[in-house]
């Protein structure tokens, strides 16, 4: 981008720090350009009732935390005579400027915020799109995640925060390369008050329900295959899954299955509700399944999850997500599979999640989802790529590659099977790791990005639970795990896992006489 100066034009009377915000990554996207502001009088105001709800949740949800959606005062800002520029940014509608490019927000095709608004209240997530006005063409758009939002309040931070995402993608990544993506399911809106009263009352029902029950509760489910498994089949259909003993208040989550050295079993999250910070377990598998007491691995001052491994000459290495610390970092095995020590940090300076690295090309790929510190985790898919595994990590050209909570957020390790490189993805549309999509890569280069969703997995009376999230095999043990209700009392807890198992293991029976 080659533009000189840039002219963002925002209404007079709802000038909001999110466009501040955009301002400043412009500037980093376009160093030498001149940034400023342009105030347009005609812009619209939020729908009646939006302001008095924002009030009233900075009140309840936020009390001093800042919020995109906070106005700011327009004064305090230098202000561009005229919207004149090689490059305007329209955030009111209908900007009309001679000589130069200009660039429109949309959500769900509307060109004013009411758009985002009107979806927040309806329950969903807008598909926000830039467009160029000179010839209508979409040049980028994603999906952001709600599933950090507090109220309006908090989606529309998830939807503010990935505006400036898909603006930066338009300016820099051909549109060729990022094919669109239909919207998400509309549902009606509800009026700000509707909405204030159902979100009161769905905190209110989280609170006694967190005071009753650990949430949420994930547990690993496990079984042996000998022959297609759920990257094949796109199912949870076939040999009956058990789960992972859990004799405390812990809950397990992100499995990876793996045999080094003659010795197999399975590396974990598991995450002491009471600290609220994951670390690294291991349990140790036989021929008959689970064997011994899980044993700890790695544990470090920020939170752990996701060990994703990886062979490289003859040593092992482990890839944890620790997004909070700022770095993705190597580990190597020391001794296996109880002593790691870090080798190498592979990024700096970035809040990653669930990297995965794969080979591909004579490369190593990483793909991982990270986030600025504002919105959901899971909707933002970012590419690096190295000739070799301690790199140095280059960024893909198009950077990020995806805005999509449905298909960004990485789900396992990939596979190879047959002619096609499949990639888990979680689905985060709904809500976090909603479901699994198991995805083909079409195209992957150092410039372009293609893949497609070929299967849906749900948890079901196969898997009970309401989520599913992760899926990796390694020989014959393949893993997945899904959230369970889990009682605080641990007897109760036990009873009720117990009747979803034991309905897990009838489904099982009927689908394998079926």
């Amino acid at each position: 981008m080659n533009a000189r100066r840039i002219v963002i034009v925002v209404p007079l009377n709802r000038f909001l720090r999110w466009h501040q915000r955009l301002r400043e990554r412009l500037q980093r996207v376009v160093p030498n350009a001149q940034t400023a502001f342009h105030f347009e009088e005609r812009g619209e105001d939020w729908p009646d009732g939006v302001a008095p709800l924002l009030a009233l949740e900075h009140l309840l949800l936020r009390r001093s935390r800042t919020a995109l959606a906070d106005r700011l005062d327009p004064r305090a800002e230098s202000e561009a005579d005229s919207p004149s520029a090689d490059l305007v940014v329209d955030l009111v509608g209908g900007a009309q400027v001679d000589g130069a490019r200009v660039l429109r927000l949309r959500y769900d095709g509307e060109s004013s915020d009411r758009g985002a608004v009107a979806a927040l209240l309806s329950g969903s997530a807008p598909t926000i799109a830039v467009e160029d006005a000179a010839t209508g063409a979409i040049l980028a758009q994603g999906l952001p995640s709600l599933e950090a939002a507090d109220g309006l309040t908090g989606g529309l931070d998830a939807v503010y925060s990935r505006a400036a995402t898909v603006i930066e993608q338009a300016l820099t990544t051909s549109a060729a390369s990022i094919p669109p993506q239909p919207p998400g399911a509309r549902r009606e809106p509800k009026s700000p008050a509707a909405f204030a009263a159902r979100n009161i009352a769905f905190q209110a029902a989280r609170r006694i329900y967190h005071l009753i029950c650990r949430a949420p509760h994930w547990r690993v489910g496990w079984r042996f295959v000998d022959g297609p498994g759920v990257m094949d089949t796109g199912s949870l259909d076939g040999a009956p899954w058990r789960p992972m003993e859990d004799r405390e208040l812990n809950f397990a989550a992100d499995p990876f299955p793996y045999t080094w050295r003659g010795v197999s079993g399975v590396f974990y999250e598991r995450l002491d509700p009471r600290r609220g910070i994951g670390e690294i377990y291991f349990q140790r598998f036989d021929d008959d399944g689970p064997s011994g007491p899980p044993i700890p691995v790695i544990e470090e001052p920020w939170h752990l999850s996701y060990p994703f491994l990886i062979e490289c000459g003859d040593q092992l290495y482990m890839l944890p997500e620790a997004s909070t610390s700022g770095a993705v970092t190597l580990y190597r095995c020391v001794e296996f599979p109880h002593r790691w020590e870090r080798a190498a940090r592979l990024l700096d300076n970035i809040e990653a999640a669930d990297a995965t690295i794969f080979r591909h090309d004579g490369r190593f790929w990483m793909t991982s989802v990270v986030r600025d510190g504002v919105g959901g985790y899971s909707d933002t898919l970012a590419l690096h790529y190295a000739d070799n595994l301690f790199g140095p990590w280059r960024p893909h050209a198009h950077q990020p590659a995806l805005v999509d909570s449905r298909f960004a957020r990485p789900g396992g390790g990939l596979a190879r099977i047959g002619d096609e490189l499949l990639r888990p993805v979680q689905d985060c549309s709904e809500a976090y790791g909603k479901r699994l999509v198991i995805m083909r890569i079409d195209e992957l280069t150092p410039e372009t990005f293609r893949q497609t969703p070929l299967k849906y997995v749900e948890a079901d009376a196969r898997w009970p639970g309401s989520r599913l999230h992760t899926i990796n095999r390694f020989g014959r043990l393949e893993c997945i795990d899904g959230v369970v209700i889990a009682p605080r009392f641990l007897p109760l807890r036990r009873v009720l896992h117990r009747r979803l198992d034991a309905r897990a293991a009838r489904a099982a029976r009927e689908a394998a006489a079926s």
